[in-house]
């Protein structure tokens, strides 16, 4: 029993490591990128770090409709997710938290891949179980996620007050990581 618990310490401490090697690299060239950018006239759109993020026009789940240029000017955090998807679950008590703080000056975008759903029902559901007050889209035919290549639920995008993408993030993160990337944007 000792033996297992000191494995899964160990494998744990190395899983730590590498994912803050891989992070303080990606820091490094975003900030490289952010050089560049500087020096640049107008950034290309895409969707790799360093580019500016492809516009889109959605719905919210009360029937608004946004744009992701309504937000220039102000930091976003664009989330990809599902009702059905157990790290999606996971990750939302954590942006809720960090919604409700309020003291980072980011927007939260959560994109839901509606197409992937039983019924709108699932989603205003969830909704209400997990207390979310922050903008919920519906990307009723996968029209965005398509776009923005998403393969895997979560999936997020940090996208500076210039429109930029300075992070992007396959799979869930936990609150210390979102407030992290978004003060690196800053």
């Amino acid at each position: 029993m000792k033996k297992t618990i000191f494995v899964i310490v160990i494998a744990l401490l190395v899983s730590w490591t590498v994912f803050d090697l891989v992070l303080s690299k990606d820091k490094e060239s975003s900030k490289e990128v952010e050089s560049n950018v500087e020096n640049a006239e107008a950034p290309e759109i895409g969707i790799a770090i360093g580019n500016e993020a492809p516009n889109f026009k959605l719905t919210t789940l009360e029937g608004e409709e946004v744009q992701l240029s309504d937000y220039r000017g102000k930091k976003v955090f664009i989330n990809f997710w599902a009702t059905w998807c157990p790290p999606c679950r996971a990750e939302m008590p954590d942006m809720q938290k960090l919604y409700e703080e309020g003291n980072l000056d980011i927007e939260i975008l959560a994109i839901n891949i509606t197409e992937s759903e039983p019924s709108e029902e699932n989603v205003k559901q969830f909704v209400e179980d997990f207390g979310l007050t922050f903008p919920i889209l519906m990307d009723r035919n996968t029209e965005v996620a398509t776009n923005y290549k998403v393969q895997a639920y979560p999936t997020s995008y940090m996208v500076d007050s210039k429109g930029i993408i300075r992070f992007i993030a396959p799979g869930a993160m936990n609150h210390d990581l979102m407030v992290q990337l978004i003060e690196d944007m800053e």
